[in-house]
């Protein structure tokens, strides 16, 4: 395990093309599960210039309105400027309504466990979980701090702290590493969309972001920026306007944003736009929970937790744990413990995380709410595969 590096994680506002995408997808994915838990949806987008292109295919016999829905999102995000906005913008849909009887899913809830070996994975997949002790959400800090710069760039203009910032950001956090773990901030990036006016140059910017950006995000850090951390803000010029007018978003296109930052491993498909019952997403956050327990158990300082599936199976072909040397303990006696205490099949992922029934218990959706500042260790949602709970048992 190299000791002494440097790691680098970028995060990026809800303004952000490709994360205006992965909300909508979502918000998609959240309709149709409040009307109709069963529902099978995947809801893909894509947005440039003024339009926005949306495409989903779904099994449910209730309707949604994807331009509605696509154009509250934007509203939301803060888009009324004139090059791009929630009432002129031109909404496209490409709608695939499969037939209702073709692999309806069933209530996991009431599901025995006979049921469960029923629901098959419906991909061929291979899913990464993480977790280490660099913060107290077993998440690497590059991803950690980027994360709480771009909640709090958004907040800044979006609040009218900052009156003059525009929806659309970029944040990036270097950090230096010793004997493997967080030793200095060696350079603070961020990148904010703002309006044209006479008034906004770079010193301005520069001398803003700090006092009502940077230095807030770090007051409480035990590990802050120091005399030789490097800062730049919008070293690449004045950015004017942003979002999808000045640049174009897809849906899945920041996988690293959604889970660590590139710090360890992820999939690579898109977590966004996908019901529960797609594989590729659910087992992405079960992985997580079990790494997050193998951490708070004191089992490993870092954890990464493979799990495979293949077509036709219920049950993963394979879990694979890594701690990168960082645990007394083989990988294959904590893969065993994982496996006497996980269930890892897709229709008990969904029961034990009430995937199916959350959007319609959550106030302003569930699944929209991930597709920002990460899908996985958040502080500000109360997600159950962050949760602790079988860190006694698998001690």
């Amino acid at each position: 395990m190299i000791k002494n590096f440097m790691f680098t994680s970028e995060s990026v506002t809800p303004g952000h093309p490709d994360k205006l995408c992965d909300q909508i997808s979502d918000a998609i994915v959240d309709e149709f599960l409040k009307k109709d838990m069963l529902a099978k949806v995947r809801a893909e987008g894509a947005v440039s210039g003024g339009v926005v292109f949306l495409a989903a295919r779904f099994v449910s016999d209730v309707e949604v309105d994807l331009p509605h829905v696509a154009r509250g999102v934007i509203r939301d995000v803060g888009y009324t400027g004139e090059d791009f906005n929630a009432d002129d913008c031109t909404v496209m849909t490409n709608l695939l309504e499969y037939p209702q009887e073709s692999t309806r899913p069933i209530d996991v809830s009431q599901a025995s466990d006979a049921d469960l070996d029923e629901i098959k994975a419906n991909n061929q997949v291979t899913v990464f979980g993480f977790a280490c002790t660099q913060t107290p959400n077993f998440m690497p800090l590059p991803i950690s701090l980027a994360h709480a710069l771009a909640r709090q760039l958004y907040s800044a203009g979006s609040e009218g702290v900052l009156p003059y910032l525009h929806p659309d950001g970029k944040t990036q956090v270097s950090v230096e590493f010793r004997d493997a773990k967080p030793s200095r901030i060696h350079t603070i990036s961020l990148l904010a969309s703002h309006e044209d006016a006479p008034g906004i140059t770079p010193r301005k910017l520069q001398n803003d972001l700090i006092e009502a950006v940077i230095d807030p995000v770090f007051q409480d850090q035990p590990l802050r920026p120091d005399n030789d951390t490097e800062i730049f803000i919008n070293k690449g010029g004045l950015f004017i306007g942003g979002g999808p007018a000045g640049h174009s978003g897809l849906t899945g296109r920041k996988t690293g944003v959604d889970a660590y930052g590139e710090y360890a491993r992820h999939s690579g498909a898109a977590l966004s736009g996908k019901d529960p019952l797609r594989v590729d997403r659910i087992a992405a956050y079960a992985a997580r929970h079990a790494a997050v327990n193998l951490v708070a158990a004191g089992l490993a300082e870092q954890a990464e937790v493979q799990v495979s599936y293949t077509l036709g199976k219920a049950r993963p072909v394979s879990i694979v744990v890594d701690t990168r040397r960082t645990s007394e303990f083989e990988s294959d006696e904590l893969a065993g413990r994982l496996k006497d205490h996980f269930d890892f099949r897709p229709g008990a992922i969904i029961r034990d995380y009430d995937l199916q029934r959350l959007p319609g218990a959550t106030e302003g959706g569930f699944y929209r709410k991930l597709a920002v500042y990460g899908q996985v260790g958040r502080t500000d949602l109360d997600l159950p595969w962050e949760k602790t709970d079988k860190a006694e048992l698998l001690k």
